[in-house]
């Protein structure tokens, strides 16, 4: 069976066993080992069961896998949740000649906020070969030396380590020479020499040797190189160093060129015997960073430092003289470090956007590292005061972003926090890291409207679907949060028909009158506007509405005296003597409409006798202008206008016909500002006598009422028509006069004049409706013959 063989089935078996390896260090660092080279995928270890988690545990709260760096070497299987490799591992790139190989991380959980500290251990396996820095190396020994004499050699570099590494150097068969394996200080094994016989120069000027280097791996491996021995005549005194082992310090700064240390050997020999030159035996072959000057021993610097790839170098300075006999010291260079490297910021969590009004969130996890040493690793991590936010430490460099208290997504709705990392070294070197959080929004604003309450004009006999204004609500919040639906509540009064009058269209607050407004039916009206969004939970708020309607000259002015419109016109009687400015009666009009709309005015249009009547334009009263002759016609008629004060005016027209009579008992009535304060005492016992002969009069009526009633049920078969009567020609009964009218006043208004005692002005009053209707020719004749009722009106 092959080697390779072997090996391949050695190594899966090591990966068993060392991927099953798992250890807990106190209660919480967990470590892992695994194999170098193994396939990328390869299972690592259960992380639920090794963290005592419950099954999908991991994805619930969101594992992950954090390394220092930008490097992920593991992951978790997103179907098993098992931690497998995330690529190949070489221990030599990643640890380099350290040992053991340990690669620090953590597990993240989330929900609640969790760290589990862990290590992976990459364990070397044997794939490098030892390798020599020259394929061939030449000794040049003088023939006289004497056995026993032991000449160091270069030694072999082996990138494995532990039992990996090289663990003896071979010669092969020759007579003269053997060969040691020597410990050095740090560990690794060098070769030397040892002369065993004699050399003859005469007999053999050169040897060749092969010097092999075998490491510890199973199968061990082995690299070789070429020994060229040259016989020299006598040459009896090697190079001497003053010192074996020479130590520098030197800062990973210093520039290229420098010097580092001046090394010096010395060698008794005279002529070319006694002449040194130096040459430098490096580990890591002519990649070093040093050289040497042959001449005078000076060692510079040849490239750059870097304390974070190597701390310390070991370097073997040889001195060879002319005779080829050579020297060796050994020079350990330390490098010191210097603050050369800025801190770094990885983030592991970043939570965004965050709901606002909760307090205590986590933003972000993140870490901070510095790959310097000493105070220059040490680091401070800070944020801006200024904001609602703050910083808790985690487990060593990791971080958590909180939120200070609750945020308000209405006040701001965005950050930018900066992170900011800085070391401790000389100088400081400080890193900043930004990130940005939106802040999402909750419903925690109801609408507001744009006034506290709304009045709107609406001008009566409106369009239907007139637009008459517009409700105006406005929400902080954004969204479906801030989306306004606007409605209509129900009114206070259960009798107001909301629902026919307005309505709101729910997306933009319009309102719209549905049917034509009536002023003189409704004048305001009053209602609450309802704003809700459309939140979780819906957040509303309302207001008040009062729509007032404004009265347009829609109406015409109504005559309710005399009445309009009436089979018989109205009737006034006068008598012949009545004095100028007697109030023959009074129009009595209203308008159903409000302010200057509803200001009337009278006027005389027409008149059979124009200079005797007129009528005063703000009360209607109709007076006579001039004392009464026998030349005057017995009937007169006029044409009377009511009109209001609208734009456009509005009018009616009533005719009224006066009758003058002989013998008429009524007094003079004159204006207010006409009467005498000399008839004071005449008026009043005229009133004395007017109320006696009044009394008697009503009583004798009320007897012919009662007559008359009896008569006329009697006759009531036979009668073609109730309302149907005319005005008999001749004198005017005088004991009672009627009007009736089929207009649109109903039969609910009777009028009275009366004679106040103290004034002797007349008056007209709106008093009761009764059913006129003009006595028969027989009540006529009897009334004629009744001297005490002739001339004489009863009002009741």
């Amino acid at each position: 069976m092959s080697h390779t063989n072997v090996w391949c089935k050695t190594r899966q078996v090591m990966i068993f066993i060392i991927s099953m390896l798992l250890w807990e260090v106190g209660s919480e660092l967990i470590q892992y080992a695994v194999l170098e080279e193994t396939e990328s995928g390869t299972f690592v270890a259960n992380l639920t069961k090794d963290l005592g988690l419950k099954m999908g545990e991991l994805a619930a709260r969101d594992a992950k896998v954090v390394f220092k760096g930008n490097r992920q070497y593991l992951q978790l299987d997103p179907q098993t949740q098992h931690l497998v490799l995330n690529e190949n591992l070489d221990r030599e790139e990643l640890c380099g000649s350290t040992e053991p190989c340990v690669l620090s991380f953590r597990v993240l959980l989330k929900n609640p906020l969790q760290f589990y500290q862990a290590e992976l251990r990459v364990i070397d396996i044997n794939d490098h070969a030892p390798e020599f820095p020259a394929r061939e190396m030449l000794l040049k020994i003088s023939e006289i030396t004497p056995p026993g004499k032991i000449f160091p050699l270069k030694m072999a570099q082996d990138l494995d380590t532990g039992s990996h590494s090289i663990q003896s150097y071979t010669v092969g068969d020759n007579p003269h020479f053997h060969v040691l394996t020597r410990n050095r200080s740090d560990g690794k094994k060098f070769p030397e020499l040892v002369l065993d016989k004699a050399l003859d120069r005469e007999n053999q000027d050169q040897l060749r040797l092969k010097l092999t280097a075998v490491d510890g791996g199973s199968p061990p491996r082995s690299g070789a190189t070429e020994i060229q021995i040259l016989v020299l005549d006598v040459n009896d005194n090697t190079p001497e160093f003053a010192q074996e082992l020479y130590e520098v310090q030197v800062p990973e700064n210093n520039p290229i060129g420098s010097l580092l240390i001046t090394v010096s050997a010395r060698d008794l020999d005279t002529g070319s015997f006694g002449e040194v030159s130096y040459g430098l035996s490096q580990d890591g072959g002519v990649n070093e960073p040093f050289e040497i000057n042959t001449k005078t021993g000076e060692i510079r610097l040849k490239s750059t430092l870097d304390f974070e790839a190597f701390q310390f170098y070991h370097v073997d300075v040889e001195a060879l003289d002319g005779g080829g006999l050579t020297g060796k010291c050994s020079l350990v260079i330390q490098v010191l470090d210097v603050n050369d490297n800025a801190p770094e910021v990885i983030l592991s969590s970043l939570n965004s956007p965050i709901p606002e009004n909760l307090p205590g969130i986590i933003v972000a996890v993140f870490s901070v590292s510095d790959v310097d040493s000493g105070n220059n690793q040490q680091v401070t991590c800070s944020i801006d005061n200024n904001l609602p936010f703050l910083l808790r430490p985690s487990t060593e460099n990791f971080y958590t972003l909180e939120t200070d208290g609750a945020l308000d997504r209405e006040s701001r709705a965005e950050y930018n926090i900066t992170i900011t990392v800085t070391d401790l070294g000389i100088p400081r070197l400080t890193t900043q890291h930004t990130i940005t959080v939106q802040v999402s929004d909750i419903n925690d604003n109801a609408p507001t409207f744009t006034q506290t309450s709304y009045t709107l004009f609406v001008r009566e006999n409106n369009s239907p679907a007139l637009h008459i204004g517009t409700i105006s609500a406005t929400d902080s919040d954004s969204g479906s949060n801030a989306h306004i639906t606007y409605s209509l509540l129900p009114p206070h009064d259960p009798q107001l028909a909301l629902a026919s009058l307005v309505s709101i269209n729910a997306n933009n607050g319009q309102l719209f009158a549905l049917r034509a407004l009536d002023y003189e039916a409704l004048q305001a009206f009053e209602f609450r506007v309802d704003a809700t969004d459309q939140g979780s939970p819906a957040l509303s708020s309302q207001t008040l509405v009062r729509v007032v309607v404004l009265d347009d000259n829609d109406n015409a002015p109504f005559v309710l005296y005399p009445m309009q419109n009436a089979s018989v016109p109205c009737t006034e009687l006068l008598p012949r003597a009545a004095e100028p400015g007697y109030l023959v009666t009074k129009v009595v009009a209203v308008d159903c409409d409000s302010g200057q709309n509803a200001w009337l005015s009278f006027q005389l249009l027409k008149a059979t006798e124009p200079g005797l009547f007129s009528v005063w334009a703000h009360n209607g009263e109709v007076r006579t202008t001039r004392l009464l002759s026998e030349r005057d016609a017995p009937k007169h008629r006029l044409l009377l206008l009511v009109k209001d004060n609208g734009d456009p005016p509005r009018s009616a027209s009533v005719t009224l016909h006066v009758l003058l009579v002989d013998g008429f008992s009524q007094p003079y009535l004159p204006l207010p500002e006409v009467a005498q304060d000399s008839m004071k005492d005449v008026e009043d016992a005229l009133t004395l006598y007017l109320v006696i002969a009044l009394a008697s009069v009503s009583s004798l009526f009320l007897l012919s009422v009662v007559l008359f009633v009896g008569v006329r049920l009697c006759k009531r078969a036979r009668a073609t028509s109730l309302g149907s009567y005319s005005v008999p020609e001749g004198h005017f009964p005088g004991h009672l006069v009627d009007v009736s009218g089929a207009g649109t006043l109903s039969q609910s208004y009777q009028y009275e004049v009366c004679l106040r005692g103290d004034s002797g002005t007349g008056e007209f009053k709106l008093r009761k409706g009764i059913n006129p209707h003009f006595p028969s020719v027989e009540s006529e004749r009897n009334a004629e013959e009744s001297p005490a009722l002739r001339n004489s009106f009863l009002f009741i």
